[in-house]
């Protein structure tokens, strides 16, 4: 059964939630949905309209296709987000086709207590001059405890073996992190991986991988979603973040495991849309959820390590469950001992061309 603490914060979040256009007093902000949506309202959100009573946070859970729409808007020169929470690898490509707006770091964020400039702060996590970094998250498997045996998979080969593990898998619906788990599981070096998926050899080899489970595969679209298949009993593993695995094992006490074998490290954040409707709002916002205290304080409701140095020291324990998050994040040494550092630069250049070739995959 679902805690009172997931409901509570997921209508929390999905509450304010709408997708019309903003007003005059409104301010759209685009994120993932679930679990995430609601850490940004609890540790960003209300603290910020509680200081700003004029000012009304809507969340939108649009972020999955937010490339897409925010070409759309810039056509149609109609943009009605003001602010929006992306993957760095989709971050730069908005930056490299003018989608947002470019970021001056030190004047613009808040410095480290310590008078530490936030660029020296953030460190290398600053992939784009449009993006500012929130989290360092990563994608993984979850499986239910009571349908994989007495030996619970431990390799991304097992999600591949429908021998070993049989049962239908989900997977996000698109060409990232799937591609680079299938050659992985077929015997690929982890640091080959992006040089293989260059060549058009590479990217049949994965496909050809894919393959050998493809009719046993839900697709998902959402974060939420893979979560919800695991608890329903719908599947027997699936793919998903670490901090969606995170609530719905131990906020919602679900028979569910988390596998970390080859979980793929990435990075999420802002990036501000060109022509936000309340820019000047935006960037006073900004300012204060990306401070120091504040992104730790994300850390008190999902497992996501904060982009900031200055923040780690500050990561404590659940606000509600009272449970150290540090053995929980995903670069905990325990969890971190296979793991693929997604490539941005790359994902950047390729990714529109890659995501065709999944879905003409996928539909044949």
């Amino acid at each position: 059964m679902k805690t009172i603490l997931t409901r509570t914060l997921i209508a929390s979040a999905i509450s304010m939630s709408v997708a019309g256009a903003a007003t005059a007093q409104d301010m759209v902000v685009v994120s993932w949905g679930g679990a995430y949506t609601a850490s940004q309202q609890q540790a960003y959100h209300e603290p910020y309209m509680a200081n700003n009573p004029g000012v009304n946070i809507v969340n939108d859970d649009s972020a999955n296709d937010a490339v897409a729409k925010l070409r759309a808007m810039q056509e149609a020169n109609n943009v009605t987000w003001d602010l929006v929470d992306m993957v760095a690898s989709d971050a730069m490509l908005s930056c490299d086709e003018g989608l947002v707006e470019e970021i001056n770091h030190d004047s613009d964020l808040a410095a480290a207590p310590d008078g530490t400039p936030a660029t020296a702060d953030f460190g290398d996590l600053i992939v784009s001059p449009c993006f500012i970094p929130q989290i360092v998250y990563s994608t993984t498997f979850g499986y239910r405890t009571d349908l994989v045996g007495d030996t619970p998979p431990s390799s991304i080969s097992d999600v591949f073996d429908l021998d070993k593990y049989p049962g239908k898998r989900s997977l996000e619906k698109k060409a990232v992190n799937n591609l680079e788990w299938a050659l992985l599981a077929d015997g690929v070096p982890a640091d080959q991986i992006y040089d293989m998926l260059g060549t058009d050899e590479g990217v049949d080899r994965a496909f050809a991988k894919l393959d050998t489970i493809k009719d046993q595969v839900v697709w998902w679209e959402k974060g939420a979603q893979t979560p919800q298949l695991l608890a329903d009993g719908e599947i027997v593993m699936g793919s998903t973040y670490n901090g969606r695995l995170f609530s719905v094992i131990e906020e919602e006490k679900q028979p569910v495991g988390m596998m970390w074998d080859w979980q793929i490290f990435d990075l999420d954040g802002w990036v501000v849309p060109k022509g936000s409707p309340n820019q000047a709002e935006v960037m006073k916002y900004l300012k204060f959820a990306t401070d120091t205290q504040r992104l730790a304080d994300q850390a008190k409701f999902i497992s996501y390590g904060p982009a900031r140095a200055s923040s780690a020291p500050l990561v404590g324990k659940h606000a509600t469950l009272g449970i150290d998050m540090a053995p929980h994040m995903p670069t905990s040494p325990a969890n971190a001992k296979n793991t693929l550092l997604y490539n941005y630069s790359f994902w950047a250049d390729n990714v529109d061309d890659l995501n065709e070739k999944f879905a003409a995959w996928l539909n044949n």
